[in-house]
Protein backbone atom coordinates (compact mmCIF):
# COMPACT_ATOMS: atom_id res chain seq x y z
CA UNK A 1 0.00 0.00 0.00
CA UNK A 2 2.83 2.35 0.84
CA UNK A 3 4.44 1.83 -2.56
CA UNK A 4 1.14 2.68 -4.26
CA UNK A 5 0.93 5.90 -2.25
CA UNK A 6 4.47 6.74 -3.29
CA UNK A 7 3.81 6.27 -7.01
CA UNK A 8 0.61 8.33 -6.84
CA UNK A 9 2.45 11.12 -5.04
CA UNK A 10 5.21 11.08 -7.68
CA UNK A 11 2.56 11.21 -10.40
CA UNK A 12 1.03 14.26 -8.73
CA UNK A 13 4.44 15.97 -8.53
CA UNK A 14 5.00 15.35 -12.23
CA UNK A 15 1.59 16.84 -13.00
CA UNK A 16 2.59 19.88 -10.95
CA UNK A 17 5.69 20.16 -13.16
CA UNK A 18 3.54 20.02 -16.28
CA UNK A 19 1.16 22.67 -14.95
CA UNK A 20 3.94 25.12 -14.12
CA UNK A 21 5.91 24.61 -17.36
CA UNK A 22 3.11 24.52 -19.93
CA UNK A 23 2.03 28.21 -19.69
CA UNK A 24 5.47 29.27 -20.88
CA UNK A 25 4.81 27.39 -24.13
CA UNK A 26 1.54 29.27 -24.58
CA UNK A 27 3.24 32.60 -23.88
CA UNK A 28 5.91 31.84 -26.49
CA UNK A 29 3.25 30.98 -29.08
CA UNK A 30 1.33 34.18 -28.29
CA UNK A 31 4.51 36.24 -28.69
CA UNK A 32 4.81 34.94 -32.27
CA UNK A 33 1.40 36.46 -32.99
CA UNK A 34 0.42 36.72 -36.66
CA UNK A 35 4.01 36.50 -37.91
CA UNK A 36 3.63 32.80 -38.75
CA UNK A 37 0.76 30.49 -39.63
CA UNK A 38 -0.72 28.56 -36.71
CA UNK A 39 -0.14 25.31 -38.58
CA UNK A 40 3.54 26.21 -38.94
CA UNK A 41 3.88 26.90 -35.20
CA UNK A 42 2.19 23.59 -34.40
CA UNK A 43 4.46 21.75 -36.85
CA UNK A 44 7.54 23.23 -35.18
CA UNK A 45 6.22 22.28 -31.76
CA UNK A 46 5.87 18.61 -32.71
CA UNK A 47 8.95 18.60 -34.92
CA UNK A 48 11.16 19.56 -31.98
CA UNK A 49 9.49 16.93 -29.83
CA UNK A 50 10.13 14.18 -32.39
CA UNK A 51 13.69 15.36 -33.06
CA UNK A 52 14.57 15.16 -29.37
CA UNK A 53 12.69 12.07 -28.21
CA UNK A 54 13.06 9.68 -31.16
CA UNK A 55 16.89 9.55 -30.96
CA UNK A 56 16.73 9.43 -27.15
CA UNK A 57 14.31 6.49 -27.17
CA UNK A 58 16.42 4.70 -29.79
CA UNK A 59 19.65 5.27 -27.85
CA UNK A 60 18.19 3.93 -24.61
CA UNK A 61 16.55 0.93 -26.24
CA UNK A 62 12.96 2.09 -25.60
CA UNK A 63 11.97 2.34 -29.25
CA UNK A 64 10.05 -0.48 -30.91
CA UNK A 65 8.24 -1.09 -34.17
CA UNK A 66 4.54 -0.48 -33.55
CA UNK A 67 1.97 -2.83 -35.04
CA UNK A 68 -0.94 -1.66 -37.14
CA UNK A 69 -3.33 -1.14 -34.21
CA UNK A 70 -0.74 0.71 -32.15
CA UNK A 71 0.25 2.89 -35.10
CA UNK A 72 -3.41 3.82 -35.56
CA UNK A 73 -3.67 4.76 -31.88
CA UNK A 74 -0.57 6.95 -32.20
CA UNK A 75 -2.18 8.72 -35.16
CA UNK A 76 -5.36 9.27 -33.14
CA UNK A 77 -3.37 10.66 -30.21
CA UNK A 78 -1.32 12.80 -32.59
CA UNK A 79 -4.48 14.10 -34.25
CA UNK A 80 -6.12 14.94 -30.92
CA UNK A 81 -3.16 16.86 -29.51
CA UNK A 82 -2.55 18.49 -32.91
CA UNK A 83 -6.11 19.84 -33.07
CA UNK A 84 -6.05 20.82 -29.39
CA UNK A 85 -2.81 22.76 -29.80
CA UNK A 86 -3.84 24.47 -33.04
CA UNK A 87 -7.18 25.63 -31.60
CA UNK A 88 -5.54 26.97 -28.47
CA UNK A 89 -2.75 28.80 -30.31
CA UNK A 90 -5.38 30.33 -32.60
CA UNK A 91 -7.43 31.44 -29.57
CA UNK A 92 -4.35 33.15 -28.10
CA UNK A 93 -4.30 35.52 -31.08
CA UNK A 94 -7.59 37.01 -29.90
CA UNK A 95 -7.69 36.43 -26.14
CA UNK A 96 -5.55 37.06 -23.06
CA UNK A 97 -3.66 33.95 -22.11
CA UNK A 98 -5.28 33.67 -18.65
CA UNK A 99 -8.81 33.88 -20.11
CA UNK A 100 -8.04 31.18 -22.68
CA UNK A 101 -6.52 28.92 -20.03
CA UNK A 102 -9.49 29.49 -17.72
CA UNK A 103 -11.97 28.45 -20.43
CA UNK A 104 -9.79 25.46 -21.25
CA UNK A 105 -10.13 24.33 -17.66
CA UNK A 106 -13.41 22.66 -18.22
CA UNK A 107 -11.02 19.93 -19.41
CA UNK A 108 -10.23 18.44 -15.97
CA UNK A 109 -13.96 18.02 -15.34
CA UNK A 110 -14.41 16.38 -18.73
CA UNK A 111 -11.40 14.20 -17.95
CA UNK A 112 -12.80 13.22 -14.56
CA UNK A 113 -16.07 12.12 -16.16
CA UNK A 114 -14.31 10.32 -19.01
CA UNK A 115 -12.06 8.55 -16.50
CA UNK A 116 -15.16 6.95 -15.03
CA UNK A 117 -16.67 6.05 -18.40
CA UNK A 118 -13.61 4.71 -20.24
CA UNK A 119 -11.17 3.73 -17.49
CA UNK A 120 -13.62 2.51 -14.87
CA UNK A 121 -12.24 4.89 -12.25
CA UNK A 122 -14.72 5.41 -9.38
CA UNK A 123 -16.55 8.75 -9.31
CA UNK A 124 -18.75 9.44 -6.30
CA UNK A 125 -21.56 12.00 -5.94
CA UNK A 126 -19.27 14.54 -4.27
CA UNK A 127 -16.92 14.51 -7.23
CA UNK A 128 -19.86 14.92 -9.62
CA UNK A 129 -20.98 17.92 -7.55
CA UNK A 130 -17.47 19.40 -7.71
CA UNK A 131 -17.48 18.98 -11.50
CA UNK A 132 -20.81 20.80 -11.68
CA UNK A 133 -19.41 23.71 -9.65
CA UNK A 134 -16.39 23.82 -11.95
CA UNK A 135 -18.57 24.00 -15.06
CA UNK A 136 -20.53 26.88 -13.53
CA UNK A 137 -17.22 28.66 -12.90
CA UNK A 138 -16.24 28.10 -16.53
CA UNK A 139 -19.47 29.77 -17.65
CA UNK A 140 -18.53 32.89 -15.69
CA UNK A 141 -15.29 33.02 -17.69
CA UNK A 142 -16.78 32.19 -21.08
CA UNK A 143 -19.59 34.77 -21.02
CA UNK A 144 -17.49 38.00 -21.01
CA UNK A 145 -14.89 36.45 -23.32
CA UNK A 146 -17.59 35.48 -25.82
CA UNK A 147 -18.93 39.05 -25.72
CA UNK A 148 -15.45 40.45 -26.46
CA UNK A 149 -14.05 38.07 -29.09
CA UNK A 150 -17.05 36.07 -30.33
CA UNK A 151 -16.62 32.50 -31.54
CA UNK A 152 -12.88 32.55 -30.78
CA UNK A 153 -13.88 32.08 -27.13
CA UNK A 154 -15.10 28.58 -28.04
CA UNK A 155 -11.71 27.47 -29.38
CA UNK A 156 -10.37 26.65 -25.88
CA UNK A 157 -13.47 24.47 -25.40
CA UNK A 158 -12.48 22.45 -28.48
CA UNK A 159 -9.00 22.21 -26.99
CA UNK A 160 -10.47 20.97 -23.70
CA UNK A 161 -12.48 18.18 -25.30
CA UNK A 162 -9.60 17.03 -27.52
CA UNK A 163 -7.11 17.16 -24.67
CA UNK A 164 -9.36 15.17 -22.34
CA UNK A 165 -9.64 12.36 -24.88
CA UNK A 166 -5.89 12.62 -25.48
CA UNK A 167 -5.31 12.15 -21.76
CA UNK A 168 -7.61 9.12 -21.61
CA UNK A 169 -5.84 7.49 -24.54
CA UNK A 170 -2.46 8.37 -23.01
CA UNK A 171 -3.51 6.71 -19.75
CA UNK A 172 -4.45 3.51 -21.58
CA UNK A 173 -1.30 3.35 -23.69
CA UNK A 174 1.04 4.35 -20.85
CA UNK A 175 0.35 1.05 -19.10
CA UNK A 176 2.23 -0.91 -21.79
CA UNK A 177 4.65 1.62 -23.28
CA UNK A 178 7.51 3.75 -22.05
CA UNK A 179 6.41 7.40 -21.78
CA UNK A 180 9.41 8.66 -23.76
CA UNK A 181 8.64 6.31 -26.65
CA UNK A 182 4.97 7.25 -26.56
CA UNK A 183 5.70 10.98 -26.76
CA UNK A 184 8.27 10.37 -29.52
CA UNK A 185 5.67 8.57 -31.61
CA UNK A 186 3.11 11.27 -30.79
CA UNK A 187 5.39 13.96 -32.19
CA UNK A 188 6.05 11.88 -35.31
CA UNK A 189 2.34 11.14 -35.81
CA UNK A 190 1.42 14.83 -35.47
CA UNK A 191 4.07 15.73 -38.06
CA UNK A 192 2.71 13.12 -40.46
CA UNK A 193 -0.70 14.75 -40.14
CA UNK A 194 0.27 18.45 -40.33
CA UNK A 195 3.04 18.53 -42.96
CA UNK A 196 0.88 17.54 -45.98
CA UNK A 197 -1.64 20.40 -45.38
CA UNK A 198 1.21 22.89 -44.95
CA UNK A 199 2.72 21.73 -48.25
CA UNK A 200 -0.67 21.82 -50.00
CA UNK A 201 -1.57 25.32 -48.74
CA UNK A 202 1.85 26.90 -49.32
CA UNK A 203 1.23 30.19 -51.13
CA UNK A 204 -2.56 29.82 -50.86
CA UNK A 205 -3.11 32.85 -48.64
CA UNK A 206 -5.02 30.75 -46.08
CA UNK A 207 -3.70 32.36 -42.90
CA UNK A 208 -3.78 29.29 -40.66
CA UNK A 209 -1.93 26.97 -43.08
CA UNK A 210 0.15 29.14 -45.41
CA UNK A 211 3.75 28.88 -44.12
CA UNK A 212 6.39 31.58 -44.37
CA UNK A 213 10.09 31.75 -43.58
CA UNK A 214 10.61 32.82 -39.92
CA UNK A 215 13.02 35.53 -38.87
CA UNK A 216 15.52 35.03 -36.03
CA UNK A 217 13.05 36.14 -33.34
CA UNK A 218 10.40 33.71 -34.59
CA UNK A 219 12.96 30.90 -34.84
CA UNK A 220 13.89 31.35 -31.19
CA UNK A 221 10.25 31.40 -30.13
CA UNK A 222 9.51 28.30 -32.21
CA UNK A 223 12.39 26.51 -30.49
CA UNK A 224 11.04 27.60 -27.10
CA UNK A 225 7.56 26.31 -27.97
CA UNK A 226 8.98 22.93 -29.00
CA UNK A 227 11.36 22.51 -26.05
CA UNK A 228 8.83 23.54 -23.40
CA UNK A 229 6.12 21.40 -24.97
CA UNK A 230 8.42 18.37 -25.02
CA UNK A 231 9.42 18.76 -21.37
CA UNK A 232 5.87 19.36 -20.16
CA UNK A 233 4.33 16.45 -22.05
CA UNK A 234 7.02 14.04 -20.91
CA UNK A 235 5.99 15.04 -17.38
CA UNK A 236 2.33 14.39 -18.10
CA UNK A 237 3.03 11.01 -19.71
CA UNK A 238 4.99 9.79 -16.68
CA UNK A 239 2.32 11.22 -14.37
CA UNK A 240 -0.46 9.31 -16.12
CA UNK A 241 1.56 6.12 -15.89
CA UNK A 242 1.84 6.49 -12.12
CA UNK A 243 -1.54 7.83 -11.00
CA UNK A 244 -5.23 7.71 -12.03
CA UNK A 245 -6.36 10.40 -14.44
CA UNK A 246 -9.20 11.49 -12.16
CA UNK A 247 -6.71 12.09 -9.30
CA UNK A 248 -4.33 14.09 -11.48
CA UNK A 249 -6.95 16.23 -13.18
CA UNK A 250 -7.47 18.78 -10.36
CA UNK A 251 -3.71 19.39 -10.06
CA UNK A 252 -3.81 21.01 -13.50
CA UNK A 253 -5.50 24.04 -11.97
CA UNK A 254 -2.04 25.27 -11.03
CA UNK A 255 -1.70 26.07 -14.73
CA UNK A 256 -4.21 28.91 -14.25
CA UNK A 257 -1.88 30.52 -11.71
CA UNK A 258 1.12 30.30 -14.01
CA UNK A 259 -0.88 31.59 -16.99
CA UNK A 260 -2.23 34.55 -15.03
CA UNK A 261 1.24 35.56 -13.83
CA UNK A 262 2.85 35.22 -17.27
CA UNK A 263 -0.06 36.98 -18.96
CA UNK A 264 0.29 39.96 -16.63
CA UNK A 265 4.11 40.13 -16.66
CA UNK A 266 4.57 39.69 -20.43
CA UNK A 267 1.36 41.05 -21.97
CA UNK A 268 -0.12 43.24 -19.22
CA UNK A 269 -3.32 41.18 -19.29
CA UNK A 270 -5.25 40.69 -16.07
CA UNK A 271 -8.63 38.90 -15.81
CA UNK A 272 -11.62 41.03 -14.82
CA UNK A 273 -13.64 40.48 -11.64
CA UNK A 274 -16.14 38.09 -13.25
CA UNK A 275 -13.35 35.98 -14.72
CA UNK A 276 -11.55 35.88 -11.37
CA UNK A 277 -14.78 34.71 -9.74
CA UNK A 278 -15.13 31.94 -12.31
CA UNK A 279 -11.50 30.92 -11.83
CA UNK A 280 -12.05 30.84 -8.05
CA UNK A 281 -14.99 28.46 -8.49
CA UNK A 282 -12.98 26.22 -10.81
CA UNK A 283 -9.96 26.10 -8.51
CA UNK A 284 -12.08 25.55 -5.40
CA UNK A 285 -13.88 22.62 -6.98
CA UNK A 286 -10.60 21.13 -8.17
CA UNK A 287 -8.90 21.48 -4.81
CA UNK A 288 -11.88 19.88 -3.08
CA UNK A 289 -11.58 16.81 -5.29
CA UNK A 290 -7.81 16.72 -4.82
CA UNK A 291 -7.81 16.88 -1.03
CA UNK A 292 -10.66 14.42 -0.79
CA UNK A 293 -8.66 11.94 -2.89
CA UNK A 294 -5.61 12.38 -0.69
CA UNK A 295 -7.72 11.82 2.45
CA UNK A 296 -9.23 8.65 0.98
CA UNK A 297 -5.75 7.39 0.06
CA UNK A 298 -4.64 7.70 3.71
CA UNK A 299 -7.46 5.50 4.96
CA UNK A 300 -6.22 2.04 6.03
CA UNK A 301 -7.02 -0.78 3.64
CA UNK A 302 -9.65 -3.25 4.96
CA UNK A 303 -8.33 -6.60 6.07
CA UNK A 304 -8.69 -9.33 3.41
Amino acid sequence: MQDNKGTISLGILLMVGFSLIAPAMDASAKLIGDALAVGQIVAARFGVQAAILLPLALLLGWLHRPGGREAALHLVRGGLILLATACFFQALRFMPIADAIAIFFVEPFILTLLGGVFLGEPIGPRRYAACAVGFVGALFVIQPSFSDVGLAALLPLVTAVCFAFYMILTRRMAASMHPISMQAYTGLAALVLILPPLWAFDGSGVAALDPSWPEQRELMLLAAVGLIATASHVCISFALKLAPASVLAPVQYLEIVGATVLGYVIFGDLPDALTFFGIALIVSAGLYVFFRERRLERRPMPAP
